[in-house]
């Protein structure tokens, strides 16, 4: 028995002596939560794995991963495995500007029309269905797709896009295609009245319990980053601009449009969420969202 109690103690300790295993959604907005890190130093402490969102959501679902985003649906369906990290997300209060819906007829003539959801999403898919029902009364053939705007518009009447194709489409690509685009985060915000939070980052439970130190310094070095990137987002916008096709005035605007934080209106905002898609997403009740606690 003393063997099996040392094994495992050393197992927990092995853990704890490498770098947290920390994902990357490799999309610009995400960029502020990380930019901080490299000027920081923070970076060298973790293991940092890019990816896109739906991988990241399986790997830390999966146990590939101690810590990183997890988009809101997933979240919800894997709540009782995950801690939440308080204060930090990626939401909106308004417009998001990165998760559309960009259709070739109006909104309100998609009913029974093919609409592309975007394969990198599982939010922002689930909110377009609820608002294109909700708001606009109508009930599309919906088919996934990669997140290539031309192709969705050749294969359907609409598509639903996000990150960086979802920002290249609101500011060139809608308007030299001729196209209806509807910002998800706004259209959440005017028919609820509530902050979107489209991702949150969280801890696995396990992880957590073995590792409480380490996770705590990964999460202040989260919001350290997100300050500093914010503090200084023109900088952060002028560099990103050497290496995006994005001007720098409107990556700054984006930056702040953005809503990074995770309090108590933006709580509300999740909530409600899980209760207009749980039946969509196999969620019949809403979980308990449980925040890492705070150190002292």
């Amino acid at each position: 028995m003393d063997d099996i109690s040392d094994a495992r103690l050393e197992a927990h300790l092995s853990q704890c002596r490498r770098r947290p295993r920390v994902g990357h959604i490799q999309f610009l907005n995400c960029l502020p939560i990380y930019w901080g890190l490299v000027n920081s130093g923070a970076i060298l402490d973790m293991e940092l794995i890019k990816q896109s969102p739906d991988v990241l959501s399986h790997m830390l679902v999966d146990g590939d991963l101690d810590i990183g985003p997890i988009s809101l649906v997933e979240y919800l369906r894997n709540a009782e495995d995950l801690v939440v990290l308080p204060d930090v997300a990626v939401g909106s209060d308004g417009p998001v500007t990165s998760c559309n819906l960009v259709s070739k007829v109006p909104f309100e003539d998609l009913d029974g029309a093919r609409v592309a959801l975007g394969s990198t999403s599982r939010t922002t898919v689930q909110l377009a269905q609820l608002i294109l029902r909700e708001k606009y009364g109508v009930r599309p053939d919906y088919f996934h797709c990669a997140p290539d705007l031309e192709l969705m518009l050749r294969e359907g009447d609409a598509g639903v896009i996000i990150g960086d194709p979802a920002l290249r489409a609101w500011l060139y690509d809608s308007h030299r295609l001729g196209t209806h685009l509807l910002d998800l985060g706004q259209a959440w915000k005017d028919w609820t009245g509530l902050p979107m939070v489209f991702a949150v980052w969280a801890v696995r439970k396990e992880y957590l319990e073995r590792c409480p130190d380490i996770v705590h310094e990964v999460h202040r070095g989260f919001l350290r980053s997100r300050d500093i990137s914010l503090e200084h987002v023109d900088k952060v916008a002028r560099q990103v601009e050497r290496w995006e096709q994005f001007p720098a005035a409107q990556l700054e605007d984006y930056f702040t449009t953005l809503d990074f934080s995770l309090g108590e209106r933006q709580l509300e905002g999740l909530r409600e969420f899980a209760r207009q898609v749980g039946d969509q997403i196999g969620v019949l009740d809403v979980p308990e969202v449980v925040l890492l606690p705070r150190q002292d």
